[in-house]
């Protein structure tokens, strides 16, 4: 499982660093995902993150691995949650097409854009694709977060409700 932590100052971006949970050595899922948990956690408590963004469940042929590649997400969503980061989820398809204006991109492909956009060196590229997922995931959020919207820049119906009281109350 691949993250990534982006520093936004202003509208400029800078990564700070991306990495893999490496869950090979655990036999068992449950120990997997109290990994994934523990993992999660701490990189929350490490780098105080404003908000989180992780890639939506896509659906594949293979049952199973959707079954455990959501409980995977559901466990890295609760450790946010558990520390009160707001979370946003993106498709696949909306990250890629946001990273390289091609939502069918390949990992490499999104991996040399990230590398390009944040100016990262290529000796601190990691050989695992899954970490320029993670910040991939991240790079899109902040993408999305700097786009005006029909909603008037909220990113939820919470938000929405509470920026447009007059709208939704049916006083004017």
């Amino acid at each position: 499982m691949g993250y990534g932590v982006l520093r936004v100052q202003g509208r400029k971006a800078e990564m700070v660093t991306m990495g893999v949970i490496d869950l090979r050595k655990y036999g068992d899922h449950y120990l997997k995902l109290g990994h994934i948990f523990e993992r999660i956690s701490d990189i929350i408590g490490g780098f105080l993150p404003d908000e989180m963004a992780i890639e939506a469940p896509f659906f594949g042929k293979n049952v199973q691995s959707m079954l455990k590649l959501g409980r995977a997400q559901g466990v890295a969503m609760a450790a946010a949650i558990s520390r009160q980061v707001p979370i946003t989820e993106y498709a696949p398809l909306r990250i890629k097409m946001a990273i390289t204006g091609n939502g069918q991109a390949s990992k490499e492909q999104v991996a040399y854009m990230l590398r390009k956009i944040l100016n990262i060196p290529e000796d601190s590229m990691l050989p695992w694709l899954d970490a320029t997922d993670g910040l991939a995931a991240a790079y899109c959020h902040y993408i999305e977060s700097q786009r005006p919207t029909a909603s008037g820049g909220a990113r939820s119906w919470k938000e929405f409700v509470k920026k447009n009281q007059n709208r939704v109350s049916g006083k004017q």
